[in-house]
């Protein structure tokens, strides 16, 4: 068994907006998004999903364009069409676009839908356009292209049409914490930064390279992780101004207990030593490691303090991130424990 790639691109703004949408898509709004543990950016697909043990695979061919006729909808299926013949197989097969005709859908108000909700007349320019598109592909072997196989694979493709705003969908990220939602300007940002994080795994070529297997794909660092994703939404969110908040009230208990002559120095130190490490490029990972330990620990005890959290930590993550001492580690966990707090 073995996958070639063929044809990854570089996008405009617009589709690397529809990718990241896409990704985001797969990560938040399905009823299987819990199974997905990586995003794989322009090898398979657009972005393909992939389960922790690299064992399954979610196909999306993502369109920017809100006015593509049906028989250029038909050909930009022609992606997940060569996936659907190729030795591996996919749990899903999803194009999301950005819009589509007023006459292609039978229900206009579904937008995920499958083939039975595309008018007779619209299904037969989405069949011709694919039929034409994958005749043009070196990829795809003409003795495949056959009237089974494109009906078999439009039984089982998933239309997806986009009706969010790219603030939705961080959002949604973040649903189970509506405190700590900030403005949608913010909010548009994190999404700017997580499309260029999606975009920068394409500066490696990739074009006809072969892997016999799934999880070969992660050799390539071309994915993002889920959980990378959350905890940088997290991460931009709660630690966007260390500085603008005051004292947050789970550090409360320190701070009163420090001699009142001294206290404002001693919070100007911890928020100095939060500013080190949120601009440490060199300890980045070790920052990483901690902030995913930390916010972990809280979401599994809400209700123990900081000392609890602060000795739920393993110490060799501690030890690696040298920009915190003991009183500055305590006001970090605060600032998160607050900012997760409902």
């Amino acid at each position: 068994m073995s996958y070639t790639v063929c044809s990854s691109e570089k996008l405009r703004k617009s589709g690397a907006d529809a990718e990241t949408k896409a990704m985001l898509y797969l990560m938040n709004f399905r009823e299987d998004s819990s199974e997905m543990n990586y995003f794989v950016v322009d090898f398979f697909n657009d972005v393909t999903g992939m389960d922790r043990m690299g064992r399954k695979l979610w196909d999306v061919q993502s369109k920017a364009s809100k006015t593509a006729s049906a028989k250029g909808i038909g050909r930009e299926l022609v992606t997940l069409f060569k996936n659907y013949l190729s030795e591996f197989t996919f749990v899903d097969y999803v194009i999301f676009m950005g819009g589509v005709p007023d006459t292609f859908r039978i229900d206009s108000s579904q937008n995920l839908f499958d083939a039975t909700n595309i008018n007779e007349k619209a299904l037969i320019s989405v069949r011709k356009g694919l039929k034409e598109e994958s005749e043009k592909k070196e990829y795809i072997d003409n003795s495949y292209i056959t009237d089974k196989n494109i009906d078999d694979f439009l039984k089982v493709v998933w239309f997806v049409v986009d009706d969010k705003l790219p603030q939705d969908y961080i959002k949604e990220i973040i649903k189970n914490h509506p405190s700590i939602i900030p403005p949608d300007s913010e909010l548009i940002s994190i999404f700017n930064e997580i499309r260029n994080k999606q975009s920068e795994l394409k500066n490696t070529n990739v074009e006809g390279v072969t892997i016999e297997r799934i999880d070969e794909v992660l050799s390539y660092g071309r994915e993002l992780k889920t959980h990378e994703i959350r905890l940088l939404v997290l991460h931009r969110i709660l630690n966007t101004d260390p500085l603008s908040k005051g004292i947050p009230e789970p550090f409360m208990e320190v701070y009163l207990k420090y001699p009142e002559e001294r206290r404002k120095m001693l919070l100007e130190q911890c928020q100095s030593a939060m500013c080190r490490a949120l601009f440490n490029n060199s300890l980045a990972q070790a920052y990483w490691a901690l902030f995913d330990s930390v916010y972990t620990s809280i979401i599994h005890n809400p209700d123990k303090n900081i000392d609890y959290i602060v000795d739920s930590i393993p110490d060799e993550v501690l030890d690696a991130c040298t920009d915190f001492d003991a009183f500055s580690l305590k006001y970090f966990i605060a600032k998160i424990k607050e900012g997760v707090s409902q």
